[in-house]
């Protein structure tokens, strides 16, 4: 596969300067969605086979390699081998919690979580949720999922001002994502998550892949770095189920399999680039 190249001017100057500095480079990517193929149960997630290999690949040529997710960090790591990119670093909970060398850090979650949890089974059965709709405790947050239901994006929209209203009274915030509204705490975000990774490596060019809503903050945060001199890459690993995210992309690939296709041609071409 030969490497594609982006549709906007800022994203083809970022991508031009990762090949010719990749060792100034930090590509950061989300887990399901972009690495992982969506599932009906998030618990059965696994990243594309061949994917993590391919990671490994590029940690090898940039400065840096990322995962952002909402997911906690371990269960990210477990349920995707990625201790087996060398360097990696593993942001979880929208960045409230990080995995390195083998060890999660993070700070204790807010008390708004746990009245979550005492009382979300309750305003579901008040909203009249449908058959199907099962609650994901991340530890730091919770998520309610309709995927399974009769009518995955009409439930959702039922459950939607129930729960609204759970997370302002508990002071969290609602993230919505696909056939997902997720109560989790204020104050972080992937965006935050992002910014941080770039400060803390001194990346001058930084890519950043994501498929979902919750992938918007790091857009923008791509977008507050290009204001500030520093070079974005924007790809979304696109579905038929978001769309916003691919139009704030600079690159859209078809899924996991057309980023393991990005990853192929993306290493190629930095060594490429260091052999000539």
């Amino acid at each position: 596969m030969s490497l594609p190249r982006p549709n906007t001017a800022a994203g083809r100057s970022a991508l031009d300067l990762l090949l010719a500095e990749p060792a100034r480079a930090l590509a950061a990517f989300d887990f399901d969605g972009t690495l992982a193929p969506i599932v009906a149960d998030p618990r059965d997630s696994a990243p594309l086979p061949g994917i993590v290999e391919l990671l490994a690949e590029l940690a090898g040529t940039l400065g840096s390699v990322a995962v952002v997710t909402g997911r906690p960090a371990a269960t990210a790591v477990e349920l995707g081998g990625l201790d087996r990119v060398p360097g990696i670093t593993v942001l979880g909970h929208y960045g409230a919690e990080r995995w390195a060398d083998g060890r999660v850090t993070a700070a204790d979650p807010p008390p708004g979580v746990a009245r979550v949890r005492a009382d979300l089974p309750g305003v579901l059965a008040e909203a009249g949720a449908p058959e199907g709709t099962w609650t994901e405790d991340k530890g730091r947050s919770l998520a309610v999922h309709t995927r399974r239901t009769a009518d995955p994006d009409g439930s959702l929209a039922l459950l939607a001002p129930a729960l609204g209203r759970l997370a302002e009274r508990t002071g969290l915030k609602v993230e919505p994502g696909r056939m997902v509204i997720e109560l989790r705490p204020q104050g972080v975000d992937k965006g935050a998550a992002l910014r941080g990774l770039v400060e803390e490596t001194g990346a001058a060019t930084v890519l950043y892949a994501g498929d979902d809503l919750g992938d918007l903050p790091a857009f923008d945060a791509v977008d507050s770095l290009r204001e500030r001199g520093r070079h974005g890459l924007k790809v979304c690993s696109t579905s038929d189920e978001v769309t916003a995210v691919a139009e704030a992309a600079d690159l859209v690939v078809p899924g996991p399999a057309g980023l393991a296709g990005l990853l192929t041609a993306l290493t190629a071409a930095i060594r490429g680039a260091a052999a000539g």
